[in-house]
């Protein structure tokens, strides 16, 4: 199988009030083109940290972090960031929209900062797959958590990334518009054919991917694949 992301003996420490806290201990993890992946395990574990590993949006420590063949350990701000734009999409669990931007404006932020010249089409497009073209033109504000969050996934959709990561991308919404949410991210990945990583603490969104990885006290505890 294709890795598309590498850890090896990856670790993270973030200095805090109380010192130097190590949040992950020595991390080697494969991620396989095409699968989707869990991260699952109980709050404090180091999921959401080892998921902004794989994004480049913190550096490991010490060993390697590789997304699609580029060492994330060794590149600048500025190229992490092109990276991430052109490659990968992220879903954050708050949304993250600019709420001075239109949900228009906002899917296409990402394609225009890319220099795509159709950045709008493909927003409308974007905003159209997942059934929210008559909000357009609507401020966030404006929209509800599940719309905003729809939003957010048309954003990280738009580039056509070849990695999709999201962080507990329903644990902000109800149980019914979470399981939308969900639908949306898992028919994106089938017809996109993204990898797709995801941080959950439920056990139902879990058993629906390929293969779960859970953590426990910032190290991988078990790696199960899905039963057949």
């Amino acid at each position: 199988m294709t890795s598309v992301l590498t850890l090896q003996d990856a670790t993270l420490a973030l200095d805090s009030n109380a010192g130097r806290v190590q949040i992950l201990h020595g991390i080697s993890l494969d991620v396989h083109k095409g699968e989707t992946l869990a991260l699952v395990g109980p709050s404090g574990s180091g999921k959401s940290s080892l998921l902004m590993l794989m994004g480049g949006l913190e550096r490991a420590t010490t060993g390697t972090v590789s997304a699609l063949g580029q060492n994330l350990s060794n590149m600048s701000e500025d190229a992490l960031a092109r990276f991430r734009r052109d490659r990968m999409g992220v879903v954050f669990q708050n949304f993250h929209l600019i709420p001075t931007m239109t949900a228009l404006e906002n899917v296409a932020t990402p394609l225009e900062l890319a220099g795509k010249p159709d950045a709008m089409d493909r927003a409308r497009a974007e905003l159209d797959a997942v059934g929210l073209g008559h909000r357009a033109d609507h401020y966030p504000s404006q929209m509800s958590g599940g719309e905003q969050q729809r939003v957010a996934l048309a954003r990280a959709s738009a580039p056509a990334p070849q990695i999709l990561l999201a962080d507990e991308p329903t644990g902000n919404l109800d149980q019914a518009t979470g399981e939308i949410i969900m639908d949306l991210l898992f028919e994106l990945h089938a017809k996109r054919g993204a990898t797709l990583v995801l941080v959950t603490h439920s056990n139902d969104l879990a058993q629906r991917c390929s293969r779960t990885v859970r953590l426990r006290d910032g190290l991988v505890s078990d790696v199960a694949e899905a039963a057949e």
